[in-house]
């Protein structure tokens, strides 16, 4: 008798070209508006650091952003702090679901089971402490610079990735958990276990495919989440420190200047992390819908 390998369900694995509305164009144009500014304006404005010889001057054609209490292009440090802002949060939801999407996938094959329980409770214990109140205990234990481990030195940057990280763990390994138990409900994967394919072979061969869909985007999702906390992290002297620019230092170093005119300083920077976080949800949630068409189909 010859046995024929199981296939996942198409669906899962194959996304049809969504027919978009109009908030996912306008998502997709904010989010393209963003990553232009993040990815190529580095390459255009020069040092960010650099002196211009102008203190607190408004927009101008040499200056489209104006320049900083200390003579600095404020379009130039707008550029990098968005840019520093989209690698720290694409960064830490790249961690988050390193660590999530196994425990999810080991917690929802094995639902109801002991090692369901065991990595649930420890999610719920990670989920019940916020993600400010982790942060202001690390970073109070281990201050805002570099930090020493032995031969390992970790930098404020990697500091915030890592919190931003952890703290979205919960959140990923609920929804992967979510989408393998309905997997493992399916017939392909008791034939699977029939036929005697191994249970790792399974869980990352079989069910993985078909559970990253939906986790994928909830990942996109929260990069503009990612983006709105490293902003709040650094405007409270906790992530990202000067003089490298992030959004939220650039925001927090503005506050000082609004009464005397300086409008420019606070809410151009304010207005690309509400574009950034603006157009990732827009996406995202446009992807979602398409996702969802394409499973009813």
């Amino acid at each position: 008798m010859v046995m024929t390998r199981v296939l996942p369900r198409p669906w899962a694995v194959r996304l049809r070209p969504p027919r978009m509305s109009a908030l996912t164009w306008t998502g997709l144009v904010l989010l393209l508006l963003f990553l232009l500014l993040a990815l190529a304006g580095p390459l255009f404005t020069g040092d960010a650091t650099a002196r211009t010889g102008e203190t607190l001057a408004g927009p101008s054609a040499a200056h489209p952003f104006g320049t900083d209490h200390l003579q600095r292009d404020l379009f130039a440090r707008t550029a990098e702090g968005a840019r520093v802002s989209l690698l720290v949060a694409v960064a830490g939801v790249g961690f988050g679901l390193a660590v999530a999407v196994p425990a999810g996938l080991v917690a929802g094959y094995f639902g109801g089971r002991w090692p369901d329980d065991v990595i649930m409770r420890i999610l719920e214990a990670l989920q019940a402490l916020p993600l400010f109140v982790f942060a202001l205990f690390v970073i109070g234990i281990t201050g805002t610079g570099d930090t020493e481990l032995g031969f390992l030195t970790l930098t404020s940057t990697t500091k915030v990735v890592l919190l931003l990280g952890v703290g979205f763990i919960p959140y990923f390994a609920r929804v992967t958990r979510s989408a393998t138990l309905v997997e493992v409900q399916e017939d392909y994967v008791d034939a699977l276990r029939v036929v005697g394919v191994p249970r790792r072979r399974i869980i990352g061969g079989e069910i993985l495919p078909n559970v990253l869909p939906p986790v994928l985007v909830q990942a996109f999702l929260w990069i503009g989440v990612a983006i709105f906390a490293e902003s709040a992290l650094s405007f409270l002297g906790l992530g990202i420190q000067p003089p490298r620019p992030s959004l939220g230092n650039i925001l927090g170093d503005a506050t000082s200047y609004m009464l005397l005119g300086a409008w420019w300083y606070s809410i151009i920077p304010g207005l690309v992390i509400l574009i950034a976080t603006i157009g990732f949800n827009l996406l995202g949630d446009g992807l979602g819908d398409a996702l969802d068409a394409d499973a009813r189909h």
